[in-house]
C-alpha cells in the first residue's frame, strides 16, 4: 500500500513535536549517566514522584480504551465501533510503550528492568505489576502487528494473526484488567501515609472504573482529532455511543467515590481546606461531577464539540485522580516527616518528550500505516 498522501510529514506541529522529543531525550541519557538523584528530587525518603503518577498510572489508564473498543468488536461484535478499533489499539500500544519507558526512567537501576521476567517474586504485588505490563504490552504488538504486515504485504502472516485475533484480544482484556486494578492494589500498603479521601480496599477497583472512563473518553477524543486533522472520517453516532459509555461509567464510578467520601472519609475531610481536600475537591469536579451532569443531559451527549470539552474533562480528571493518588495523598504525612517533593524542570520536559513521541509515533502511523483502513 501507499503512504496517505493527504497527511503532511513536516509541518509546524511535527517540529514543535521532534524539538520536544531531542530535549526530553537529552534528558534522558542525562539520568541514565548520572541518575535519578542529579534530575528529580526524589530521594530514598520520597522515591515515588511526577514520573510514576503521570506517565505511568495516567499513560496505563489512557491505554484502556484498547482493552475496551477490542473487546466490542473483535468479542461481542459491535460492528459499529470497528471504524475506530485501529487507532484504539494503537493509542494503548503507544500508552504502555510510555509507561514502559516512564518505568526504566525511575526505577533505580534501569538495566535491570528485565529482572521481574527471571527472577519471580509470588508475594509482590510490584511483580505482579511488572508481569502484567510485560505480557500485555506483548499482546498489544500483536494486536497492532496486522497494519505492520499488510504495509509489508505479507499476507501470511497477517491472516495468522487474524486466526488468533479474537484469543488475543480475550488475554489481553483479562490481563488490561488486571494490570489496572493492581496499580491501584500497590498503594493499599501505604494505608498509614496516604489520606482516607484516596486510600481504601476498594481502591484496586476504583483505579479500574476510573480507567475505563478515561479509556472511553480518550479513544473518543484521538478519534475527533484524527477526524480533524487526519482525514479520518467515522460516523457521529460513534462519538454519541461513547459518551453514553462514558456516562454509565462515570455515574457508577461516582457513586464508589460517594460511597468512600461519606462511609470511610467523612465528609468533614473534603472541606478542611488542606492541599489533600483542594485536590481531592478539583479531581472530582473537573473529571466527575461536572462530566456526569453534562452528559445526563442528551443535548450535550448529541453534540460534537461538548463531547470534545467533556472528554478533555474526564482525561484531566483521571490524571488528577492519578497524581492525587501517587503525590498529594501523602503530602500531610511527609510534611509531618520533614520531608517535601517539587518535580524538577527535567521532569516536566521528560513527560513533554514521552508524549510529544507518542503523538508523533500516532502521526506517522496514520500516514504510512492502513490505520483507517476499517
Amino acid at each position: 500500500m501507499e503512504s496517505n498522501a493527504n497527511i503532511r510529514t513536516w509541518t509546524p506541529t511535527t517540529f514543535i513535536l521532534l524539538f520536544f522529543i531531542m530535549a526530553g531525550g537529552a534528558v534522558i541519557l542525562y539520568r541514565l549517566i548520572f541518575g535519578l538523584g542529579a534530575t528529580t528530587d526524589l530521594s530514598d525518603s520520597y522515591p515515588w514522584g511526577f514520573w510514576l503518577g503521570l506517565d505511568v498510572l495516567g499513560g496505563v489508564a489512557m491505554a484502556a480504551g484498547g482493552f475496551i473498543i477490542a473487546c466490542a468488536v473483535y468479542i461481542f461484535n459491535w460492528t459499529k465501533y470497528r471504524p475506530i478499533v485501529r487507532p484504539a489499539i494503537l493509542t494503548a500500544f503507544l500508552g504502555y510503550l510510555m509507561a514502559v519507558v516512564a518505568i526504566c526512567l525511575d526505577i533505580g537501576h534501569p538495566f535491570r528492568i528485565w529482572h521481574p521476567m527471571f527472577m519471580w517474586q509470588y508475594h509482590s504485588v510490584m511483580w505482579v505489576v511488572a508481569m502484567h505490563v510485560i505480557f500485555y504490552t506483548t499482546t498489544l504488538a500483536l494486536e497492532f502487528s496486522p497494519m505492520l504486515f499488510e504495509r509489508l504485504g505479507w499476507e501470511k502472516a497477517r491472516k495468522a494473526v487474524g486466526r488468533v485475533m479474537v484469543g488475543a484480544v480475550i488475554f489481553g482484556v483479562m490481563l488490561s484488567t488486571l494490570h489496572q486494578s493492581s496499580l491501584g492494589a500497590v498503594y493499599l500498603i501505604a494505608e498509614s501515609k496516604m489520606s482516607p479521601l484516596w486510600w481504601d480496599t476498594k481502591l484496586p477497583f476504583q483505579f479500574l472504573v476510573s480507567a475505563v472512563a478515561m479509556g472511553l473518553a480518550m479513544v473518543s477524543l484521538e478519534t475527533m482529532l484524527s477526524r480533524k486533522f487526519l482525514g479520518h472520517e467515522v460516523d457521529k453516532e460513534i462519538f454519541y455511543g461513547l459518551a453514553r459509555g462514558t456516562l454509565i461509567v462515570l455515574s457508577f464510578y461516582l457513586l464508589l467515590k460517594l460511597y468512600q467520601l461519606f462511609v470511610v472519609a467523612g465528609v468533614g475531610l473534603a472541606f478542611d481546606g488542606s492541599l489533600e481536600a483542594n485536590m481531592y475537591l478539583l479531581e472530582m469536579l473537573v473529571g466527575v461531577v461536572i462530566p456526569v451532569a453534562l452528559l445526563a443531559m442528551k443535548s450535550v451527549r448529541t453534540n460534537i464539540n461538548r463531547i470534545f470539552s467533556i472528554n478533555l474533562m474526564v482525561i484531566i480528571g483521571v490524571l488528577l485522580n492519578r497524581l492525587n493518588v501517587g503525590l498529594f495523598s501523602m503530602e500531610t504525612y511527609f510534611s509531618s516527616q520533614g520531608m517535601s517533593y517539587s518535580p524538577t524542570w527535567m521532569e516536566f520536559l521528560v513527560s513533554i518528550g514521552i508524549i510529544s513521541l507518542g503523538i508523533f509515533l500516532y502521526k506517522m502511523s496514520a500516514k504510512h500505516l492502513p490505520l483507517f483502513s476499517h
